[in-house]
Parts: C-alpha cells; sequence; structure tokens
C-alpha cells in the first residue's frame, strides 16, 4: 500500500477582537482540523464560523478542548481530578458539537491541547477520564493523544486512541514535544523535511541528539505559528512529490491499525 498520512491542524483559537492565524487559507492544505472551544481559545462566534468555514471546504472537524487557562492558552499546568477533566471534556466538546449539528455535520474526533495532552499522556486517571468523556459523547470519535498512559486506557475503555507527531515543534528525549507559549517560526523545508521523516522512517531526534521513534498515523502543524500557511504550503508539496497521499483521519486510522 502507498505511504500515507493525516495531518492535522489546531483552528479557531480566535478570540473576542483578536485574530489567530489564518484558517481560510490553511483549510486548503489540512484535511483534519482540531477546534478550540473557548477554555484556551474561541468562543461561541469563532467556534460557528470555524465550523461553517470547515463545511465549505470539506475539511473534517473535530474538537480541541483544553484547560480552564486562557491567559496562559491552556499551555500552562493545572492540578485537576479525572472528575473534573470528563466535566471539562463534555462541557468543550459538547458545545462545539452543537455547531456542527446546527451545520450538519458529525465531530470525527477529539485532541486535547497543550497541557492537558501532555498531562492525559502521563496519567493513567487523566488517559482514563479523557477516553471515558470521549465515549459518553460520541463512541465512534478516535482520540488523538498519545504517551505511555494511553494504551491501556483505550483498552479498558474501548475508545480508539491514536498518537500524533510534530513537524513544527521540537522533542523531549522522553519523546514528549517541547511546548512553546509563543509560537516560534520554523523553517518550511525544514519542516517539510521532517514530515517526509515521519513518513518513511518513522523517527526523528530529541534536541539531545538522541533517536526517537515517530510511528503515528497523523503528524500536526501548529496554526498558530506565524508562517504557518508558508509552512503548510511547503509540507504538502513535499508530501506530494515524493508520493505520500495526504488523507482523512478516519481513512488511515484504519490502516495504521491494520498495519500494527
Amino acid at each position: 500500500m502507498a505511504d500515507r498520512i493525516n495531518i492535522n491542524c489546531d483552528m479557531g483559537e480566535s478570540f473576542g477582537r483578536w485574530r489567530l492565524g489564518n484558517d481560510a487559507e490553511l483549510m486548503r492544505y489540512i484535511p483534519t482540523i482540531n477546534v478550540a472551544c473557548g477554555f484556551h481559545a474561541g468562543d461561541p462566534h469563532v467556534m460557528r464560523q470555524t465550523v461553517e468555514l470547515a463545511v465549505g471546504v470539506g475539511v473534517e472537524i473535530g474538537a480541541h478542548p483544553a484547560l480552564p487557562d486562557i491567559l496562559g492558552f491552556g499551555r500552562r499546568r493545572l492540578q485537576i481530578s479525572g472528575e473534573e477533566l470528563k466535566d471539562y471534556i463534555v462541557y468543550q466538546v459538547g458545545a462545539l458539537q452543537g455547531f456542527a449539528h446546527a451545520a450538519g455535520v458529525r465531530l470525527s474526533h477529539v485532541k486535547p491541547h497543550g497541557a492537558l495532552y501532555a498531562m492525559c499522556g502521563e496519567s493513567a486517571e487523566l488517559a482514563v477520564a479523557l477516553l471515558e468523556a470521549a465515549r459518553a459523547l460520541d463512541p465512534e470519535m478516535i482520540v488523538i493523544v498519545g504517551g505511555p498512559s494511553i494504551p491501556a486506557a483505550s483498552a479498558a475503555t474501548g475508545v480508539r486512541a491514536v498518537p500524533e507527531g510534530y513537524v513544527d515543534l521540537a522533542y523531549q528525549p522522553n519523546g514528549f514535544p517541547v511546548l512553546e507559549r509563543a509560537k516560534r517560526t520554523w523553517d518550511p523545508e525544514d519542516v517539510a523535511e521532517r514530515a517526509v521523516r515521519i513518513v518513511r522512517e518513522r523517527r526523528l531526534e530529541a534536541v539531545d541528539g538522541s533517536p526517537l521513534t515517530i510511528d503515528v498515523p497523523t503528524f500536526c502543524v501548529h496554526g498558530d505559528a506565524p508562517n504557518a500557511v508558508e509552512v503548510a504550503r511547503a509540507v504538502r508539496e513535499r508530501l506530494a512529490r515524493e508520493h505520500i497521499e495526504v488523507v482523512r483521519l478516519g481513512a488511515v486510522v484504519g490502516h495504521s491499525l491494520a498495519r500494527r
């Protein structure tokens, strides 16, 4: 089977009069988007507008819930319990489900944002809480989340959970990304090269030079980078030259699970 990959991107991260990213232009290059649900970014108007924009161009829509931390853009850790996390997930994803339903579509996935992503990957309690909340909302939804606690939580809940790779973030030696409170500019060609390596070699290097296995069905291009559109364009053009097919999340997750 030909090489294939999904690309996802965080969008809908504007808030009130504050604008972040160029979602309309990015959707030309990204088949799967994760829409902020108000806790780290986004608001009801931005959520509706982003969903309607995505429906108009036919991209796949998922929810991007976060810790309640607008000031820190969801990239600061908070002490929370599993029960609190369930409520946060149901509240945020349920709101986006309402906008999706009004637009005549169904959410395909959930991907926690920022610090919450790492916390769920590290904590068995939070991993189970995240997946149980997703199952309660829609048992068919895929959850994009990685980390050592996820496989057992996925087996326990029956929820499909898959890790993602990062082409525009550095990696720590433990395999977790180096979070950037303010997204820096990355060279588009360097990012495109990393994308090809994830697909073809399933590996990258950590910041200390140590090798990491990056065996993932999807990778993220961050929409809040200053040159996010240029990065996304370079990645798609390079993947096309390499004859790597870019597909929707559901298609590549099925292929990835079968391959394993």
